[in-house]
């Protein structure tokens, strides 16, 4: 049909006055809204987490009043939950898989989970599984007591039952927090104690990258590492044929001792696993690691085709760990390991204070290591042991005035090499940061 210039304008001003009326009618965006549980079901609120959860919309934020809630928890949305008080606030998941399970592997592009305020205790795996989603906070929760699946045979720790995506957390259910395929979460303000192992990031269900761990206390997990980042076989939903890789994690200011003490566990663990796994250019900053069962960080690959190149470990304080032990050991306790079958490259150690360990720094692997600018006390202060690697030792602080090439009269009562290590610089006071 041929409008005329007026029908045309008509049908213009029509069209404003519909458009206007229309968006007169659709109410603004309404704000996120509060659902809250307490257990008498007071004002309306839910008595249990499920279903305030089930119940909100996204976006919403679930507020969770103090008592004990003997539930287990999937999230498969974006909230906020939060308990009013960690200490009083308890999920007690005794019997059940987990406390707080955030779904994105049935839920694919989760993102924003916002968790803080709970003690999450005694669920037969982890307290708090991610898996396959973005953006997630865990903050300022206590965990304790998980992992309670485990069980110890002839053949060393099994759990039983655990979810078959999982594919390398058989010997330790998870540990308290498992962050599986996640990218650009944060792990933040937690106290982690009592638990198999403490704080996991791995790649059983997807690429583990981009996230950051910070200011967490994660103390006596016996049986495995305060914090690991570990490449695993992919789950087999998946069908993905390689490991995704476990990458650009920073791992900064944590507190991690006394972990692993009757299994074996590291302050900071970062291991490949299979052929073809890889764990590289991650960060690990600022920490407190002492008192592992391993070493402070221990670094490690066992097989060929695997990628542990491009890791930085820079200014934590080490003392008082443990022996690597198996095709890593060292010669005494250590507060660093660098070990691989691989060669491995681009390893930076700089600006760490290392005492009360046999040997500071220990390298075996192919490949080369810059171990430059940290202060080392007695001992030997670098150790090369062996496959070829290339470790350049200048910059140190040798625990003395003198360093490994004077003569050992004059280098008596400081920190010594073992094995090639090139040593052309050093400094003649500690390192301050």
């Amino acid at each position: 049909m041929i409008q005329t210039k007026r029908g045309r304008a008509h049908f213009a001003c029509g069209a404003r006055l519909l458009a206007f009326t229309a968006v007169s009618l659709i109410p603004a965006t309404l704000p996120a809204a509060t659902v809250c549980v307490n257990p008498a079901a007071n004002s309306g609120c839910k008595t249990t987490i499920a279903a305030a959860v089930s119940a909100a919309a996204p976006n919403d934020t679930v507020l969770v009043s103090p008592g004990t809630y003997a539930e287990t928890i999937t999230i498969g949305k974006p909230l906020s939950l939060i308990g009013t008080d960690a200490a009083k606030t308890i999920i007690n998941a005794a019997t059940l898989p987990v406390g707080i399970f955030v779904d994105g592997i049935g839920n694919p592009g989760l993102a924003n989970v916002f968790i803080s305020g709970f003690t999450i205790q005694n669920a037969m795996y982890e307290g708090i599984l991610v898996a396959n989603a973005s953006a997630v906070t865990i903050a300022n929760n206590i965990l304790t007591g998980n992992d309670k699946a485990l069980t110890f045979g002839p053949a060393g720790p099994t759990c039983p039952g655990i979810p078959a995506f999982e594919t390398g957390e058989g010997f330790d259910c998870g540990e308290a927090i498992h962050l599986s395929g996640a990218d650009h979460a944060t792990v933040s303000g937690n106290t982690v104690q009592n638990n198999a192992g403490g704080i996991l990031l791995s790649d059983d269900t997807g690429p583990v990258h981009d996230n950051v761990i910070s200011g967490n206390l994660v103390s006596n997990n016996p049986f495995d590492c305060g914090i690991t980042l570990a490449s695993h076989p992919p789950a087999d939903f998946t069908k993905a044929t390689a490991p995704f890789g476990v990458y650009q994690n920073t791992i900064i200011g944590n507190q991690s001792s006394q972990n692993g003490l009757k299994g074996e566990g590291a302050g900071v663990g970062i291991f490949a696993s299979s052929p073809g796994a890889a764990a590289y250019s991650n960060l690990v900053l600022n920490n407190v690691l002492t008192g592992n069962d391993l070493p402070g960080v221990a670094l490690h690959g066992h097989t060929p085709n695997q990628n542990l190149n491009n890791n930085v470990i820079i200014g934590n304080q080490i003392s008082g760990n443990g022996p690597d032990t198996d095709d890593a050991a060292t010669p005494g306790p250590a507060g660093i390991i660098i070990s691989g079958i691989s060669p491995i490259t681009g390893t930076l150690i700089s600006g760490n204070t290392i005492s009360q360990e046999a040997v500071d720094v220990a390298i075996f692997a192919a490949g080369e290591a810059r171990v430059n600018r940290n202060t080392f006390v007695g001992g030997t202060g670098i150790a090369n042991l062996g496959r070829g690697g290339a470790v350049n030792g200048d910059g140190n602080w040798w625990g003395c005035t003198a360093n490994p090439n004077f003569p050992i009269s004059a280098f008596a009562g400081c920190a010594v090499t073992s094995g090639p290590v090139s040593v052309t610089s050093w400094t003649l006071a500690p390192i301050s940061k």
